[in-house]
């Protein structure tokens, strides 16, 4: 087993990986509300970058709480995909099969 050889690798998987965060930063998740009177629009790294709600919405704050509650809930599920499934892929992709080492990305 080539030791160095897999450091070295560990090493560039973990720069892919960060490089994949910063570019998830860029990814943007779009999410609303059934009727569109809420907008969100949030980074795949979970960073909320707008939110867009209509005039009817600030009549009713019980209303636009759970507007609020569900949508971003919803973005930061499709985020949290987007994000999972994008590292999952860089790890996947780089590392040596070495057992047990699987369990370290989950």
């Amino acid at each position: 087993m080539d030791l160095m050889g897999m450091m070295g690798k560990l090493k560039e998987t973990q720069q892919k990986i960060e490089d994949t965060k910063k570019r998830l930063d860029t990814v943007l998740i779009d999410e609303q509300s059934t009727d569109g009177l809420l907008k969100v629009t949030l980074t795949a790294n979970r960073k909320i970058k707008s939110i867009t709600i209509d005039d009817t919405l600030l009549e009713d704050k019980d209303q636009l709480e759970d507007y609020l509650i569900l949508t971003l809930n919803k973005a930061i599920e499709k985020a949290t995909k987007t994000n999972e499934a994008e590292l999952d892929a860089v790890a996947k992709m780089d590392m040596p099969m070495i057992p047990g080492m699987d369990n370290l990305f989950k």
